[in-house]
């Protein structure tokens, strides 16, 4: 692989005119794909495999025409100074809005508050409910502006009205996510590499390699139903591996013109090398995002195939994009007293020989020497600091984040919290149960019989008269909770509904299941919990077997499996810390704690897995690239952090900054998903990269790269680092062929 890879390099670098036309040619073509793509259809709350999406299904196949989940709102009403709804000044407001909501485009029926149980004990709150024959996505604007326009003039009479539900959805502000993460790339890689041009071209290459991403998930948005959430995934992740990748390119073609190399000489040994390791990295990351498809959830798929894709556009532009601006620009992201000496340095300028020249080690080499003296304590700082930082994981609750979670500056909360203190905490999350009465010999009395077993249960405060389908075989019910729908009471209340329910079908002769948005994301909850051990094991058995045949080596895979298992179960813990128990809460933007969204665990151990073999191959095979040319264990840890440390550092720092963008703004999912892999990453990058895993392999030693020589032979060899290119480095410099000249390019290696 790195053979070819040598030559790809080259070659980039020599036809660099035709690379840079080929990639203007893709961008502009997905981006017209995507001027002319059609809207995506909503098919992402579909959850396959679990009670609620089958009760769902059945609704919307007994009752036609009615879709169980179509569009609704509920105009909230509340009086102000004590004064009641139920006066005749605000009676004749109500009704003028619920009479002019009903003539709007689109809505199937609107019941007011006075027809029904629609007004608080106290009379100082009422709501009135709209329902849409249409889904949330498919309400028109004039169906938007009319329910609005009628919601205003009753505000102009002194009434309080707020609008929950799903059709006026407040759009979640728009971040700096984007700008803020190139901004910290942008610094981080000027310190770092001392160059402008240096410091730009790992912006620039990820910057297009996000643009054809997001351009192409657009233009096939129609055709795979991907949601606006999987561009979001896709571009944090993209951004951040694109720089990164890009990054160690660069900087191994700058330590190759470091050590005397001509710049097309330099090009290929850099993508040869650092391009092989960008190689496996993506691979990994590829393969974690890609398998979140065995879970069962078509959202999850989507949003991980989307964001695979979008890291094997990084991965190509930086073996072919990065070499070909390097041709264009073969001196100017190198180090200033590189360029002032000239190419033909000595050829022996890397991190050792300026040491021995100048005296001084570069801050890699120094905390490599630090740890390697005292790997105990650091090693037991390490594994005790992460291991307490996850103990909060260990109260992990999974659901899905409501209303309550939004702000209080949305009217969607501010009617979630006057239902919630007009009609009790449960109010906003009913449970929707589902009576299939077709085998029953009287329908209409085993419903009432389920009715009445439902109200007898404790923890239900009211059960709603039911609602018969056309053929009278089938109703639908309308539980309401004593508990909040986030609570655990009410999670165990659904439980306990559905252990109920075999004596209960078995008295009545009518079948039932229960649905509605509560236990959808109960269940969606436990779904996901239940497929997270199985994931985590397959993701920490890849990397061990992937990492065996990286590295040659039984200990060293095993010590990045644990080293990864200690990452991802700090940064669930921080999560839980912040999102779920609220402490330093308020300093995240995050007005109200609840369970920690259904997918984030996943989302984490597939992501966080993909990142930290990132920064295992890039370090580590430095290390043993160094041991294999005959530095003792120590040493080769020692040289390893020289060539490495640095950089891996700023690739840490450039993604913390990417991820932690993203919490400026958007919607709840995204601010989680973008602190936990923040998080993630310090995590993994700064403490087990960092400090773990030099202790480990100084206490080890030569054990460290151990391997059965049975098992030597049957493992495959894959050349990460370049060890079929090491003659060739070593070789004395040989200057460049012209530019454009084919006839030198013949590569004997």
């Amino acid at each position: 692989m790195a053979t070819f890879l040598y030559r790809l390099g080259r070659w980039a670098f020599r036809r660099r005119r035709a690379v840079a036309l080929l990639w203007v040619a893709v961008l502009a073509a997905v981006t017209l794909g995507a001027m002319n793509a059609s809207e995506a259809p909503d098919d992402s709350a579909k959850m396959p495999g679990i009670e609620s999406q089958k009760a769902f299904d059945l609704i919307n196949e007994r009752f036609p025409g009615s879709e169980a989940e179509g569009a609704s709102a509920r105009i909230v009403f509340i009086a102000e100074d004590g004064r009641k709804v139920t006066s005749a000044e605000n009676r004749a407001a109500v009704d003028r809005l619920v009479a002019d909501v009903a003539d709007g485009p689109q809505v199937a029926d609107v019941v007011s508050p006075f027809d029904g149980q629609g007004v608080s004990k106290d009379g100082s709150t009422a709501y009135a409910s709209v329902t849409y024959d249409v889904k949330e996505d498919d309400v028109s604007e004039a169906g938007k502006k009319e329910l609005e326009g009628a919601v205003e003039r009753v505000r102009d009479s002194g009434l309080t009205v707020e609008v929950g539900g799903t059709v006026l959805v407040t759009e979640p502000g728009a971040g700096m996510g984007e700008v803020m993460g190139v901004m910290i790339a942008a610094v981080v890689l000027l310190v770092t590499f001392g160059s402008l041009a240096a410091a730009g071209l790992p912006l620039i290459t990820a910057i297009v390699g996000v643009a054809v991403s997001l351009a192409s998930i657009t233009a096939l948005a129609n055709v795979f139903g991907l949601s606006s959430t999987t561009g979001e995934l896709s571009m944090m992740l993209g951004l951040a591996v694109g720089i990164d990748y890009s990054l160690f390119v660069v900087a191994r073609y700058r330590e190759e013109r470091a050590k005397g190399r001509g710049a097309h000489e330099a090009a290929g040994l850099a993508v040869g090398t650092a391009g092989s390791a960008v190689v496996f990295a993506g691979l990994t990351v590829v393969i974690a995002l890609a398998g979140l498809s065995v879970v069962g959830v078509p959202m999850l798929t989507k949003m991980g195939l989307g964001a695979a894709g979008a890291v094997v556009t990084g991965v190509v532009i930086a073996l072919t994009m990065v070499p070909a601006l390097l041709g264009f620009w073969p001196d100017a992201v190198l180090a200033r007293r590189v360029r002032k000496g000239g190419t033909a340095a000595r050829t022996d300028q890397g991190p050792a020989a300026e040491a021995r020249e100048t005296g001084k080690e570069n801050r890699g080499t120094r905390w490599a020497r630090f740890v390697l003296r005292r790997p105990v304590p650091v090693l037991l700082v390490s594994v005790v600091g992460l291991g307490a930082l996850a103990i909060p994981a260990m109260d992990l609750q999974l659901g899905m984040p409501g209303d309550e979670a939004k702000p209080t500056s949305t009217t969607e909360r501010r009617a979630y919290d006057a239902l919630a203190d007009g009609f009790g905490p449960g109010f906003n999350g009913p449970l929707t149960v589902v009576v299939d009465a077709r085998d029953s010999d009287d329908p209409k009395a085993a419903v009432s019989a389920v009715s009445g077993k439902l109200a007898g249960t404790e923890g239900v405060v009211s059960v709603s008269p039911p609602r018969f389908n056309a053929a009278k075989d089938t109703a639908v019910l309308s539980a309401t909770p004593s508990t909040a729908p986030t609570s655990e009471r009410t999670k165990d209340l659904v439980h306990t509904i559905r252990d109920e329910r075999p004596a209960t079908e078995s008295a009545t002769g009518a079948a039932f299941e229960v649905t509605g948005t509560t236990a959808l994301n109960i269940d969606v909850g436990q779904k996901m919990q239940d497929a997270l051990i199985p994931y985590l094991a397959v993701v920490v058995g890849l990397a061990f077997l992937l990492l065996l045949v990286v590295f040659r080596s039984v200990l060293v895979p095993l010590k990045a499996a644990l080293g990864y298992l200690l990452s991802v179960l700090a940064a669930l813990g921080a999560i839980v810390t912040v999102f779920q128990h609220g402490h330093a809460a308020g300093l995240f933007g995050v007005e109200q704690t609840g369970p920690i969204m259904s997918m984030m665990p996943i989302f984490l151990v597939g992501i966080v897995f993909g990142l930290a073999m990132d920064y295992e191959v890039f370090l580590v095979s430095r290390m043993r690239e160094a041991y294999v040319h005959g530095e003792p264990p120590g040493q080769a840890v020692v040289s390893g952090f020289g060539h490495s440390a640095q950089v891996v550092g700023a690739a840490a720092l450039i993604m913390m900054g990417v991820f932690a963008g993203f919490m400026t703004g958007g919607e709840t999912m995204v601010v989680m998903v973008g602190f936990g892999l923040a998080v993630a990453v310090l995590f993994d990058a700064i403490v087990v990269r960092m400090a773990f895993v030099p202790a480990v392999l100084a206490l080890l030693g030569k054990s460290a790269w151990w391997l059965p020589r049975w098992l030597d032979r049957l493992l495959p060899r894959v050349d990460v680092e370049g060890e079929a290119l090491t003659r060739r480095a070593e070789a004395p410099a040989e200057p460049d062929a012209p530019a454009g000249d084919g006839r030198q390019e013949a590569v004997r290696v």
